[in-house]
């Protein structure tokens, strides 16, 4: 349902992430080669990067394809960071929430996206959404199954949870409660990148000490790249990948 990417390493221009590599995000925007499910991403972007000395991301997001957009690769040219996180959005419901549905979303260090959809939406999670507290329920970033995610994720993160127990642990809720859902989900706070495959494509790249990039799905051919098994926890830093498996939720 969307096409996303994660990146730590050395400071570089956004553009050598999401455009110029032969099969990168921008591209996977009208062109993917391992999406599942969908075809175009065309109903909205994002990109959120860290500058240096600043532990608050900055974010740029659209409503409309991210090649109708001339401006953003002006920034994507000029923009330099050393962490960064961006999707192309394919929507469940066409329309909703315009921009604000447009990943990633943010609150505080933490960048968010979801790749999938939740099975039974909405009511599939109304269990989920009534324990969290009002305020929070009421602060929805967006009224899309993602942002709900977004929100049951963000509560454990305020708790003090572990930013990959927190995901897994949240992943896990979520398909217990609506089994058909596909949650590929992305985070990072600039320091670390949490992803999990749960029903779509993962793969990674990692050079310790000078990059590690979660995506989708490769930008180019490296022979590095390296798919994540399904039902998978990944956790990465710029000095290592940590794979876990996630058990299936008790029915």
């Amino acid at each position: 349902m969307c096409r996303h990417i994660a990146y730590l390493g050395t400071p570089l221009a956004l553009g050598e992430v999401l455009v110029a590599p032969p099969h990168a995000l921008y591209q996977q925007s009208w062109e993917p080669r391992r999406q599942r499910y969908g075809t175009v991403n065309a109903d909205g972007f994002g990109v959120g990067w860290y500058a240096q000395g600043d532990p608050l991301p900055a974010r740029y997001r659209r409503q409309g394809p991210i090649w109708a957009d001339p401006g953003f690769t002006d920034l994507a040219r000029v923009i330099r960071t050393g962490a960064l996180l961006a999707a192309v959005r394919d929507a469940t419901e066409p329309g909703a929430d315009g921009e604000a549905a447009a990943a990633p979303f943010a609150a505080g260090r933490w960048l968010f996206s979801h790749n999938g959809a939740v099975g039974g939406w909405p009511g599939s999670l109304a269990a989920l959404a009534a324990s969290l507290p009002a305020e929070e329920l009421l602060s929805l970033a967006a009224r899309n199954d993602s942002a709900l995610v977004w929100a049951l994720l963000l509560h454990r993160l305020r708790a003090g949870d572990e930013l990959g127990q927190a995901l897994a642990d949240t992943v896990l809720d979520v398909a217990k409660d609506a089994p058909a859902s596909r949650l590929n989900l992305l985070v990072t706070d600039g320091e670390r990148i949490a992803a999990t495959a749960w029903g779509d494509t993962l793969w990674y790249l990692a050079e310790p000490g000078r990059r590690a990039v979660v995506a989708s799905e490769p930008y180019d051919d490296d022979p590095r790249w390296r798919e994540v098994p399904d039902r998978t926890l990944l956790v990465a830093t710029r000095a290592d990948v940590l794979l876990s498996p996630l058990k299936e939720p008790p029915s």
